[in-house]
């Protein structure tokens, strides 16, 4: 390096004339060494905010929730059929939750999807239905649940993509609504089912895996292809990060909203046909609360509540992890009330969290 790019000259010297350089002085500091103390916090911090890192820590947090749960309840946690109730209970929410995943994502919210699941469960158990379904073929009952799904998924995006109207309050209209109509349509009344050759379907076990559960892993993997993989997850992130950016992009945001909405609207009517298969019944009752459920399973999950990135994985950890929570508090006896508490508080840490490193990472 000659004297003059460092700016300093021998005593004596005339100074040599060059053109003054246009850029501004930038200070000079050490350079940190990736062994110390602060090198290894911005790394740690840096595996945090990976995808890898959120991963782990729902692994640990899943991992130490199993082991509070064998030191309290014993044999009884770990028994195998204990797991495959979990799985069971874990299945229904997981698929509305994989629905949620992508409607928050695009940045987005349904409050109406435990309302939706009700409808769909009690529209797919009328007995018009179950009548059509014996002499058909229990495939009806399917079509119903999901029409009921797609149907008032339609409703909410259209309302909200072309209606202008809050997400929040689209849904919220819908929640009312569609809660009213299965109480309409049911007549406040349990609807059994009658049709032996669906319960025997859904009920069901692949290789000793429960036919419920492997519903749920094959909605998750194709939610992780279509996130992940596909055209339409990156319209889905990039929608939900900065809408006017991708309409200049060239993305239809309005369309691509209601597709969201009808996809989460599909995810209800897969689950309202696993709680029917569960339960043997259709009710106007059924899925109360799954939509704080799903939305907390999500958050947890790694999914920004303000869109723009999401995570299906961490969203099926999300449900695990919730679900085995209250395997616990139930087989330790303790009050449905207790576990609202404690679902409330892990909800207000991870969103904590989730703006602490969304803060670090801008800076």
């Amino acid at each position: 390096m000659n004297e003059s790019s460092t700016g300093l000259s021998a005593p004596g010297a005339a100074a040599p004339a060059e053109t003054p350089s246009t850029e501004p002085a930038v200070p000079v500091t050490a350079a940190e060494p990736n062994g110390t103390a602060g090198g290894r916090a911005l790394a740690g911090m840096a595996v945090l905010r990976s995808s890898a890192g959120r991963n782990l820590g729902l692994v640990v947090a899943l991992g130490l929730l199993c082991v509070v749960g064998v030191v309290t309840a014993g044999d009884r946690f770990a028994d195998v059929d204990n797991i495959l109730t979990i799985l069971r209970l874990a299945a229904t929410i997981g698929v509305v939750s994989i629905g949620m995943t992508f409607v928050i994502t695009g940045g987005g919210i349904d409050l109406s999807v435990g309302a939706i699941l009700a409808l769909a469960s009690v529209w797919s158990t009328t007995l018009a239905t179950q009548a059509m379904a014996n002499d058909v073929h229990w495939l009806v009952m399917v079509v119903a649940a999901l029409a009921v799904g797609a149907g008032c998924g339609l409703v909410n995006g259209l309302l909200i993509a072309y209606g202008g109207v809050v997400p929040f309050i689209a849904t919220l209209a819908m929640l009312a609504s569609a809660r009213g109509l299965a109480e309409i349509l049911s007549d406040r009344r349990t609807q059994i089912i009658n049709v032996p050759a669906f319960r025997e379907a859904f009920n069901g076990e692949v290789l000793g895996i429960p036919v419920l559960v492997l519903i749920f892993v094959l909605v998750a993997v194709v939610g992780w292809i279509v996130l992940n993989r596909t055209t339409f997850g990156r319209r889905t992130l990039a929608v939900g990060g900065n809408p006017e950016a991708a309409r200049l992009a060239g993305i239809r945001v309005q369309r691509h909203t209601v597709m969201l909405y009808v996809v989460v609207g599909l995810c209800c009517g897969i689950a309202a046909l696993m709680l029917v298969a569960r339960t043997t019944t259709g009710s106007s009752t059924h899925g109360t609360l799954y939509e704080l459920d799903a939305i907390a399973a999500v958050v947890i999950g790694g999914t920004l509540l303000s869109g723009g990135r999401g995570t299906i994985v961490g969203t099926v950890f999300g449900v695990l992890i919730f679900t085995t929570l209250s395997n616990v508090f139930t087989l330790n006896n303790l009050s449905i009330s207790v576990q609202s508490v404690v679902k409330g508080l892990i909800i207000v840490v991870a969103v904590l969290l989730q703006q602490r490193l969304a803060s670090r990472s801008k800076t």
